[in-house]
């Protein structure tokens, strides 16, 4: 258990520092299952439209641990997302197919090797992750939650 938190520390450390080193006018690219792309910096602001893993976007600014992108295949298409849903490393759909598990794991922020020695011990059970990741909240739902709560968008950094 230990060891596991030591990772997920170390692993949310590297993403925080390698966050910070986007340039405005770079290429970097979606690296998560699907990211909304935001109106503003907040969490639960308005979203823009949707991106998939491996998508190539421009960047257009940062704030804090936020970038404001532009989709590279849909020019009209920009807005805001956390830093670490993003990674400078081409993410290259020629030669092998993707498979949906890998897909699954990236989502996760796993690869294979990751995946392969958590499995280790043998007591990996994922269901709940999966049954989490079933789940889905309407933009209206998540507004009226907010505001019945007088609760704040999330602008934050």
């Amino acid at each position: 258990m230990k060891r596991l938190c030591a990772l997920l520390i170390f692993g949310f450390l590297f993403v925080n520092a390698a966050a910070a080193q986007f340039v405005r006018g770079s290429t970097v690219y979606v690296a998560l299952k699907t990211i909304q792309l935001k109106s503003s910096t907040g969490f639960f602001a308005g979203n823009r439209g949707a991106l998939a893993y491996g998508e190539a976007v421009t960047v257009l600014q940062t704030k804090g641990k936020w970038a404001e992108v532009r989709s590279a295949s849909r020019s009209s298409l920009s807005g805001w997302t956390h830093a670490a849903n993003l990674t400078s490393r081409r993410i290259s759909s020629s030669g092998a197919a993707t498979t949906s598990g890998e897909l699954a794991l990236a989502g996760k922020g796993f690869s294979q090797e990751v995946e392969n020695a958590y499995r280790v011990d043998g007591k990996l059970d994922y269901a709940d992750v999966d049954r989490v990741e079933t789940q889905a909240v309407s933009e209206q739902e998540l507004q009226s939650f907010l505001a019945e709560g007088h609760l704040s968008m999330g602008d934050a950094e």
